[in-house]
């Protein structure tokens, strides 16, 4: 009697963002003056000058503050990175105008195992921002730069002018880069909002 052929079961691989890592990172994360405290002087400065450069408009705090659904953020980043600099601190302001958004900051390096798990056209780009349900479901991933960072880049690098090292940013950039940032807020708001299990659960 011929052997029985042996069943063949396929591995079954964890989820690169499964609930109980993502829940891990969250909790690992730093809050804004913490991470903060991780950069040399200089560095500090710089992402404090960046946000005390733009505010929220009154309509978009209106927009943030109407939020009903809790949001958990990371935000992988790096202190010495100029993306970061430039997106970073938009990033904590969208957070302060809710308290239902949770953001916190992971250093890209330390260590690198989520980073890796989210890598950009196979790099490992920073600043990505992993959105998060309430329970620590994977909602959205968005970075490394808005559309308005990559025109502002390709304006300067791919035209006839050069950047400048350390050149102030125009903040109507900053303002505009604000409400990319802000869109995709709203996006994943209103994804929770509409969430049909989490509808049944608060109700609404």
């Amino acid at each position: 009697m011929p052997a029985t052929a042996p069943i063949l079961v396929p591995a079954v691989l964890p989820p690169l963002l499964d609930r109980e890592f993502l829940s891990a990172k969250f909790a690992a994360g730093l809050a804004w003056r913490e991470y903060l405290a991780t950069g040399k002087p200089a560095q500090r400065e710089a992402w404090n000058a960046v946000y005390n450069q733009v505010a929220l408009s009154g309509s978009q705090q209106k927009l943030i503050a109407d939020f009903k659904r809790e949001m958990k953020v990371i935000c992988i980043s790096g202190i010495w990175c100029g993306d970061c600099v430039q997106q970073g601190p938009l990033l904590q302001r969208i957070a302060e105008a809710n308290n239902r958004i949770h953001l916190v900051w992971l250093d890209r390096d330390e260590p690198k195992d989520l980073a890796s798990r989210v890598q950009i056209n196979q790099g490992l780009r920073v600043p990505t921002v992993i959105f998060l349900s309430e329970d620590n479901e994977f909602c959205g991933l968005y970075g490394d730069r808005t559309l308005t960072r990559y025109r502002a880049m390709a304006d300067s690098q791919l035209g006839p002018a050069c950047p400048i090292p350390g050149a102030p940013i125009p903040t109507d950039e900053l303002l505009a880069t604000m409400q990319d940032w802000l869109d995709e807020f709203e996006r994943i708001q209103l994804l929770l909002r509409l969430s049909p299990r989490l509808r049944e659960k608060h109700g609404d």
